[in-house]
C-alpha cells in the first residue's frame, strides 16, 4: 500500500507546479489556495475514527487508496482553477485518510524496538515507488511526447489496478488490541500534539513554496524538477534505512534536535539563495532531514496506550493540518510581496519545534512522557531525565 501511494502521489506532486503554471496560469495566490484546499481533508482526518465503526482499518486504508488513485487519474482532464481545486480535494481525501490509517496500523503491527528501523525501510520503499513514477514521466512525457492528461490518467489507473489486486489477494491481518472508536485527547500526549502541529506548519513551507520557488524564481523545467525529485528519492532510498537505525541508537530527542537545527539553517538559506544550483542542493538536504521526523512517531508509540493509537492518529493528523489549512493561503499572499519572509517564518516554526524536542525524555515511556511539565509528578522526573 505504501508503494502504491508513493507511486501515484509522487507523479501528481512533481507535475503540479508546471501543470498549474502552464495550463491554468496560477500565481502564488492560486497555488496557496489550492494547497490549503488540499489540506482540508487532513484537517478532517479525525472523522476517520467514526468510519472505523463501520469498516475495518485495513479495508478503509484500501478504499482510501482507491480514492487517491481516482483523483489523480482525472486531474489532467480539468486544467482550470476550479477544476484543479476539485480534483485536488478528491485526491486529498484518499491521501489523508490513507496516511492516517497507515500510521495507525504501522504502530499497532510493528514491535516498538523495530519501529524506527521499519519506518526507515518504508521510506526507502516510498523512494523506490517515486523513482518508478519519475521513470514513467520520462517514458510518457519525454519519450512518447504525451500530454499531462495522459500521464495523470495512466498513473492513476495503474494505481487503481494495483489496489484492486492487493484487495483480492492479500490476507486480512489482525491487530493486537481492539481500538477505541471515539475521539481521544489526553493531557499526557500534549508534547506529541505540539510537535505534530509545528511539523505540519513547517512542512507546508517545504511542500508548497520551496518547489514553487524552483519553477517561478529559477525557471526550472518539468524535466529539471523531475530530476531534482529523482535525486531526492535516490538519496532517501540509499540513506533512509540507515537513518531509521540511527534514530533507534541515539533516541528521539537527539534525532529531532539534529533535524530542527538543520531546518533552521536551510530555511534561512532559502530566503537568501540566488543560485539555482545552491537552491537545488538545499532542497535535497531539506528532503533528507524530513526522514528524521520518524522520531515523532516512535516517541508517540513509546508513550501511548495501545488502545489509543487509532484514535490518536486520527486526532493528531487533524492537529498536523490545522496550520496546513491556513498557512498556504496566507503565505501565498505574503509570497506576492516578499518570498523571503515566507522562509523566515519557516525558520521560526523550526525554532519552536527545536525547543519542544528538548523536552523529550531520553527514555520515553508510559508515565515518562516529558522532562518538564506543570504537574509535580513530571517536575520530579525532570532531574532524573537530565541525569540520563
Amino acid at each position: 500500500m505504501t508503494f502504491i501511494m508513493s507511486l501515484v502521489f509522487s507523479v501528481w506532486q512533481v507535475l503540479l507546479n508546471n501543470f498549474v503554471i502552464e495550463r491554468a496560469q496560477f500565481t502564488g495566490a492560486e497555488i496557496g489556495i489550492l494547497q490549503s484546499l488540499r489540506e482540508v481533508p487532513g484537517f478532517l482526518a479525525f472523522t476517520a475514527i467514526f468510519i472505523l465503526i463501520l469498516i475495518r482499518e485495513q479495508s478503509f486504508a484500501l478504499l482510501s487508496l482507491a480514492i487517491l488513485c481516482v483523483g489523480v487519474a482525472i486531474t489532467g482532464f480539468y486544467p482550470s482553477v476550479l477544476g484543479l481545486y476539485l480534483t485536488t480535494v478528491i485526491m486529498s481525501i484518499g491521501f489523508h485518510y490513507f496516511e492516517t490509517i497507515n500510521q495507525s496500523l504501522t504502530l499497532q503491527w510493528i514491535d516498538k524496538k523495530e519501529t524506527a528501523s521499519f519506518l526507515g525501510k518504508a521510506l526507502a520503499w516510498r523512494s523506490a515507488a517515486a523513482l518508478s513514477g519519475y521513470a514513467s514521466i520520462w517514458i510518457v512525457m519525454t519519450w512518447l511526447q504525451l500530454d499531462y492528461v495522459w500521464m495523470y490518467a495512466l498513473i492513476g489507473s495503474l494505481g487503481l489496478i494495483m489496489v484492486i489486486t492487493i484487495t483480492l489477494y492479500f490476507p486480512k491481518f489482525e491487530v493486537g488490541e481492539v481500538q477505541h472508536k471515539k475521539l481521544i485527547l489526553r493531557k499526557k500526549y500534549w508534547l506529541y500534539y505540539l510537535l505534530t502541529f509545528f511539523s505540519g506548519a513547517r512542512r507546508q513551507i517545504f511542500m508548497v513554496f520551496a518547489g514553487f520557488m524552483m519553477v517561478e524564481k529559477f525557471g526550472y523545467s518539468i524535466s529539471e524538477i523531475t530530476a531534482l525529485f529523482l535525486i531526492n528519492y535516490v538519496v532517501n532510498l540509499l540513506f533512509a534505512p540507515a537513518i531509521g537505525r540511527f534514530i533507534g541508537r541515539i533516541g528521539e530527542r537527539n534525532a529531532l534536535t539534529i533535524e530542527y537545527i538543520g531546518l533552521i539553517l536551510i530555511f534561512v538559506s532559502y530566503a537568501l539563495v540566488e543560485q539555482p544550483e545552491m537552491a537545488a542542493a538545499l532542497y535535497v538536504i531539506d528532503h533528507l532531514l524530513f526522514a528524521m521526523a520518524i522520531a515523532i512517531k516512535t516517541y508517540f508509540q513509546k508513550i501511548a496506550d495501545g488502545k489509543d493509537i487509532a484514535a490518536t492518529m486520527s486526532v493528531s493528523f487533524t492537529i498536523n493540518h490545522i496550520a496546513a489549512v491556513v498557512i498556504p493561503a496566507l503565505l501565498g499572499l505574503l509570497w506576492l510581496h516578499s518570498p523571503e519572509a515566507v522562509f523566515y517564518i519557516g525558520a521560526g516554526f523550526a525554532i519552536c519545534s527545536l525547543i519542544l524536542a528538548r523536552n523529550i525524555p531520553s527514555a520515553p515511556a508510559q508515565g515518562n512522557e516529558v522532562i518538564w511539565s506543570l504537574t509535580s509528578k513530571n517536575r520530579d522526573k525532570k532531574s532524573i531525565n537530565q541525569a540520563d
